[in-house]
Formats: structure tokens, C-alpha cells, sequence
């Protein structure tokens, strides 16, 4: 199971974005992105929010392990 906070986390430092940065693009405290870090799962309005400002499929993620799953069947 992926644990989708951390992959934010990659992502973010990928784009070599910073924490306040990411932060205003949420409208939110620098506190609640490392909370979002440390998720292992997370809403899906939220995730597409995210998705939208780091213009990066997260949902693939899960979309993904579905099709290896179905593939394994």
C-alpha cells in the first residue's frame, strides 16, 4: 500500500518547492503540510487540490495497483 504522504513529500522535493510555498498554494499553515506528510491516506478533494498545484497524478498511484491486482486475477 502506498503511503501517499510521503509520495507528496517526494514529489514536492522533486520540484525543488519549498514547505511555504506549498503551504500558500493549500492556503494553509506550514504545519498542516508536514501533517499531510505524514498520512498514509488522505481525502480525495484534498488529493486533487495537491494534484492540481504540483500538476502530478497522485490518483495514479492507486489506479495503478488496481490494474496490477486485476492483472494478477
Amino acid at each position: 500500500m502506498v503511503h501517499i504522504g510521503e509520495e507528496i513529500r517526494k514529489e514536492l522535493h522533486r520540484q525543488e518547492r519549498t514547505i511555504s510555498w506549498f503551504a500558500r498554494k493549500l492556503f494553509c499553515d506550514r504545519s498542516n503540510v508536514y501533517d499531510i506528510f505524514k498520512r498514509k491516506s488522505i481525502d480525495t478533494a484534498l488529493l486533487m487540490r495537491i494534484s492540481n498545484i504540483l500538476e502530478y497524478d497522485f490518483f495514479s498511484y492507486y489506479t495503478d495497483s488496481l490494474k496490477e491486482k486485476k492483472s494478477e486475477s
